[in-house]
C-alpha cells in the first residue's frame, strides 16, 4: 500500500509539470477554449430561457453572437476614442512631462546614489509624441494575434452553446463518476462563476467610470483612456488596482502643480479602488469566493507565466473552478481548504 502511494506521488510530480508544459505550448488552443467556456457559462441561462420559449437553437446562438459582437464593437469604439484623445495632444504636454519626470528621477538618483537614466536624453527620447506613435507599430502583430484568438474563442463559444462540447458530460466521464454528482457540481460551478464574472465586470466598470470622472474633475488629461485602462486592468486581482493608482499618481505629478491637489487626487483614486475592490467586492462575492491571498499571488504568477496576460485575467476564475471541484471529494477537500485559507479543526 505504501509502495502504491509513493508511486502515485512520484507520478503526480512527473505529470503536473508535463501538463503545464502542454498548456503553455498549446496556449493558442487552450486560451480560447478556457475563455470560451467562461463566456458560454454566462449565456447558458439565456439559452435555457430561449429553449423554454421554444426558440430555434440557431436563432438563439445568433442572438448570443450578436450580443458578443455588440460588446466588442462598443469596446473598439472606446479604444479608438481614447486613442484619438492621446494623438490629439500637442508636444507641449510631452515636453512638460519630460522636464518634470526627469527632475523627479534626478532627485531619486541623488537620494539613492544610483544613475537610473544613464543620461537625461534616455528619458527624453521615450517621452516624445512621435516616439509614442512609432511604438504603436509593433502592436499591429499583437492586435492581429488578438483578433485571431477572438475568432477562435467565438468558434468555441458556438460549440459550447450548441451542445457540441458538453462540460457536464466531460465532468461526468472524467472527474465525477456519478451522474447526480456531476449535475450538482456543474450547476454549482455555473452559478458561482457567473456570479464572480458579473460582479467583477460591473465593479470594474464602475471603477473605470469613477477613475475617469476623477481625472476629468481634477483636470488630468486623457480621462477616457484612464477610465478604460482602470476598467481593463482591474480584472487582474489585487495588482490591477495598485498599478492604476501608481501610474495615475506619476501621470498626475506632471499636470497638477499644487502638492495639496496632487495628494487629494491620489487620495480620490485610491478611495475609488478601495471602495469597489476592497469594500464592495468582498460583500458581493460572499464567503464562497474566499481565496487565500497567497493562493491568489501564486495563481497570478503561475497562469501569468503559462498564458501571459490572458492567464492573469483568467487565473482567479480558474482557481474558483478548481476549488469547487476539489471540494467535491474528501480526499481533495484539504486542497480546497488550503486555497480558501481555512484549516481543519483537530478533533
Amino acid at each position: 500500500m505504501n509502495d502504491r502511494k509513493t508511486t502515485n506521488i512520484l507520478l503526480l510530480i512527473l505529470v503536473v509539470p508535463l501538463v503545464f508544459y502542454l498548456l503553455k505550448t498549446l496556449s493558442f488552443i487552450f486560451i480560447p477554449l478556457v475563455s470560451s467556456m467562461f463566456i458560454a457559462l454566462l449565456f447558458l441561462p439565456l439559452m435555457r430561457w430561449f429553449k423554454k420559449k421554444r426558440v430555434p437553437k440557431i436563432l438563439s446562438i445568433t442572438i448570443v453572437i450578436l450580443i458578443i459582437a455588440t460588446f466588442f464593437k462598443l469596446s473598439g469604439e472606446l479604444i479608438q476614442l481614447s486613442s484619438r484623445e492621446i494623438l490629439a495632444t500637442d508636444n507641449a504636454f510631452f515636453e512638460k512631462a519630460k522636464i518634470k519626470l526627469t527632475t523627479l528621477l534626478n532627485s531619486v538618483e541623488v537620494f539613492f546614489g544610483v544613475d537610473f537614466l544613464q543620461g537625461e536624453d534616455t528619458l527624453g527620447s521615450l517621452i516624445q509624441k512621435d516616439t509614442i506613435i512609432k511604438n504603436f507599430a509593433p502592436t499591429v502583430s499583437f492586435i492581429t494575434d488578438t483578433v485571431s484568438m477572438t475568432l477562435v474563442t467565438i468558434f468555441f463559444v458556438v460549440l459550447f452553446l450548441a451542445g457540441s462540447i458538453d462540460m457536464q458530460k466531460v465532468l461526468n466521464s472524467t472527474i465525477l463518476k456519478q451522474h447526480f454528482s456531476s449535475v450538482k457540481t456543474f450547476m454549482k460551478i455555473e452559478k458561482e462563476l457567473i456570479t464572480f464574472i458579473k460582479v467583477k465586470f460591473f465593479l470594474s466598470l464602475f471603477t473605470g467610470i469613477g477613475i475617469g470622472i476623477a481625472c476629468w474633475g481634477f483636470g488630468v488629461s486623457f480621462p477616457i483612456f484612464w477610465g478604460l485602462f482602470a476598467f481593463m486592468i482591474n480584472f487582474l486581482q489585487m495588482i490591477g488596482s495598485v498599478i492604476t493608482v501608481v501610474l495615475l499618481a506619476v501621470f498626475a505629478f506632471v499636470e497638477i502643480e499644487a502638492a495639496s491637489m496632487l495628494f487629494l487626487f491620489v487620495l480620490t483614486t485610491t478611495g475609488v479602488q478601495t471602495l469597489f475592490g476592497g469594500v464592495l467586492e468582498p460583500i458581493f462575492m460572499g464567503k464562497s469566493f474566499s481565496i487565500n491571498v497567497i493562493t491568489i499571488l501564486i495563481m497570478l504568477m503561475l497562469w501569468g507565466y503559462v498564458w501571459g496576460i490572458p492567464g492573469l485575467i483568467m487565473s482567479i476564475p480558474i482557481t474558483v473552478f478548481l476549488k469547487i471541484l476539489f471540494d467535491q471529494s474528501e480526499s481533495t477537500k484539504v486542497i480546497s481548504e488550503l486555497i480558501s485559507g481555512k484549516s481543519r479543526s483537530l478533533a
